[in-house]
């Protein structure tokens, strides 16, 4: 590899985790989301300033070329983020339906509340001293 392709790596790693900071610095960003871009950031850091690392993990795991691990480990964090992504979705359709039912139900008791108010008939307000006196 080139000089310019790891200075690329580092740079775009370092761009990463710079970007994830300031998002959660300007919460844009929650903490149980960034943990795996700043894994993800990590571990490309690592690999960009010392590229003998995926070689030598490419070895360990029995991989020939070291950028099949590479791919393989981006979409395994990949995966993960849309899993976590799903499995928060599923949570926030079960609130907002919870919430919807709530609202309908209130709704419902409101209703009968101001056709139970209308039914009543006025009485006549208790009698005012002014008006006991003529």
């Amino acid at each position: 590899m080139s000089t310019i392709s790891y200075v690329f790596g580092i740079v775009a790693a370092i761009l990463v985790l710079v970007l994830v900071f300031e998002m959660l610095r300007r919460s844009a960003l929650r903490e149980r989301h960034a943990v795996w871009w700043t894994v993800g950031a990590v571990l490309a850091l690592v690999a960009a300033v010392f590229p003998q690392t995926l070689f030598w993990a490419s070895d360990l795991l029995g991989i020939e070329v070291p950028f099949n691990m590479v791919v393989f480990i981006a979409v395994g964090l990949l995966f993960l983020v849309g899993l976590q992504q799903a499995t928060e979705l599923t949570q926030i359709e079960d609130r907002a339906r919870t919430l919807a039912e709530r609202v309908a139900t209130i709704e419902l008791r409101l209703r009968e509340l101001e056709q139970r108010e209308s039914e009543i008939p006025d009485e006549p307000g208790p009698v005012r001293r002014e008006d006991a006196d003529e």
